[in-house]
């Protein structure tokens, strides 16, 4: 990790120069919870400017990076941050806790994320997650192992939409997945037990012999739809 992660600051140096402003690792790798060709390197690019020109030079840096099976890094200038808490504010909540200055000034330093904002953006990622995971399992019902692929990869979007959720309540916030699900359960009172039998099956890449792909399915989308009534409830908290 450690290495591509300096491959990719030499690169991001090559192409922008003075103008790249900070670079900014956060998410699973910044609190031990990243699995090697499992979890995502999030990475924040800050540039003092972004035209025509910055756009072009970071098409290779990305794509390569891409490459590496990682997701595009956020571009943001340096006036966007300042400005943008509203729109981001879960982002730079995740990276006010923790996050790993890799290159340049800490851009994320005294910056204010006002909860109204964090609520709002928890509860519409939940709520976009939910109606996707509906169409994408609609259309592979009939494929049990497509379907299980598809509960497998969601997951850990949940899971990190779950940490949010408990610390918008006023709970302390958890990091590995497993202790998500378990505060989650006690947060709601109810079990999670779709989440861990499917987190589990992403984690050891086994379906039990017998596992019945449409019950975990039915599990799996009651319990999203108690996290979103859960997150939805909180509006009506001052927070």
């Amino acid at each position: 990790m450690d290495k591509l992660l300096s491959e990719l600051v030499g690169k991001l140096k090559s192409a922008f120069g003075e103008r790249l402003v900070s670079t900014i690792l956060y998410g699973s790798a910044t609190v031990g919870d990243w699995t090697e060709r499992k979890s995502d390197l999030n990475v924040l690019c800050v540039l003092d400017r972004i035209t025509p020109a910055e756009l072009g030079k970071s098409e290779p840096v990305f794509r390569w990076w891409r490459e590496q099976g990682q997701p595009p890094p956020l571009l943001l200038t340096a006036e966007e941050v300042s400005g943008s808490a509203d729109c981001f504010a879960m982002e730079f909540h995740d990276m006010q806790e923790h996050r790993r200055v890799l290159q340049g000034r800490d851009v994320i330093l005294g910056l204010t994320v006002e909860d109204r904002f964090y609520r709002a953006q928890v509860e519409h990622e939940l709520r976009s997650k939910q109606i996707r995971l509906r169409q994408k399992a609609a259309e592979l019902l009939p494929d049990r192992k497509r379907l299980v692929r598809l509960l497998t990869d969601s997951i850990s979007t949940f899971c990190v939409l779950g940490r949010h959720a408990l610390v918008l309540s006023g709970r302390e916030p958890r990091w590995k997945k497993h202790e998500i699900l378990a505060a989650l359960e006690n947060a709601l009172g109810r079990p999670f037990q779709s989440f861990a039998a499917i987190l589990a099956i992403r984690q050891s890449g086994e379906v039990p012999a017998g596992g019945d792909a449409i019950a975990m399915l039915e599990g799996y989308l009651r319990e999203a739809d108690a996290l979103v009534d859960f997150v939805n409830g909180l509006a009506s908290r001052k927070l």
